[in-house]
């Protein structure tokens, strides 16, 4: 048996266990912060790699990039004093890279492991002062108008939430966005929204009837005023010489036609009937 045949690949994984236990690497976005002996760097470590000591420094690696927090199964109470039957947010958060250090040593409990093995700075923290903001946003509208305002509650809520982080730690936390998933509202409320849709577009279409009716309206005003100015042209123009004259000339055109049987007496005018008897 040839020893050396043994004794490299023995040597060779001892090496790389050896540099495994005083190296690591940090990936992009991210820092490290190393603790010694207890006491934590204020000083961040940047992505690559980095050198530690076993048993004397420990190098733990924090999230620089954006931290969702998924709050689900809310149950707030809006301004009508009526509570959400369910209601899921996502709020996206992250820490200032130059700001982690201090952050974690402040708030050392507070961080939450990610599945991929990196600590969430703060998350605990950040966690519970997200779900505060969307109880007092949500305490501000009334029940029937949340389905209606989702984007608004969101940008309401984003807001809160960074005056909240910002009161205790200025500059530190960005919160990038808070959206909401779902909003699903009490089933008597439901009802509420559905009746008050139905009143809503009866009340519209009403709207639309006055208003047909309204300009109907207008254009029969309009005829008989066209109408009654016409009667009023005519009217004026009938002066007592014309109809006289239109009298006339009737009369003229009766007597062309040679009936002496009928005898024509103008109005007004008084005549004594002469009577033929023949004698």
């Amino acid at each position: 048996m040839d020893v050396r045949k043994i004794l490299v690949p023995v040597g060779v994984a001892l090496a790389a266990g050896a540099l495994m236990s005083i190296a690591g690497t940090i990936q992009t976005g991210n820092v490290g912060i190393r603790t010694t002996l207890g006491v934590i760097s204020t000083d961040e470590i940047g992505p690559g790699v980095y050198f530690k000591w076993p048993f004397i420094s420990t190098v733990h690696e924090f999230s620089g990039k954006d931290i969702v927090i998924d709050l689900s199964d809310l149950t707030p109470k809006a301004k009508d004093n009526l509570s959400l039957r369910d209601m899921d947010v996502s709020i996206y958060y992250r820490a200032n890279a130059s700001s982690i250090a201090e952050l974690s040593a402040r708030y050392a409990s507070q961080s939450a492991r990610h599945d991929d093995g990196y600590l969430m700075p703060a998350y605990e923290l950040v966690w519970r002062i997200a779900r505060n903001a969307c109880y007092e946003e949500i305490a501000k509208l009334d029940s029937l108008v949340i389905h209606t305002q989702r984007e608004q509650l969101g940008q309401a809520i984003e807001k809160k939430l960074q005056e909240e982080l910002d009161k205790n730690d200025p500059g530190v936390f960005v919160v990038s966005r808070a959206v909401i998933r779902s909003v699903q509202t009490d089933p008597s409320i439901e009802q509420s929204i559905q009746q008050a849709v139905a009143n809503q577009k009866k009340l519209e279409a009403m709207q639309v009837q006055t208003e047909i009716a309204k300009k109907e309206a207008d254009i029969k005003v309009t005829e008989a005023r066209g109408i009654a100015e016409s009667n009023q042209i005519i009217a004026g123009s009938l002066t007592r010489e014309y109809l006289q004259h239109e009298a006339n000339m009737a009369l003229l055109k009766f007597a062309e036609k040679g009936n002496s049987n009928t005898i024509v007496v103008p109005s007004g005018m008084t005549v004594t009937p002469l009577i033929n008897t023949g004698k």
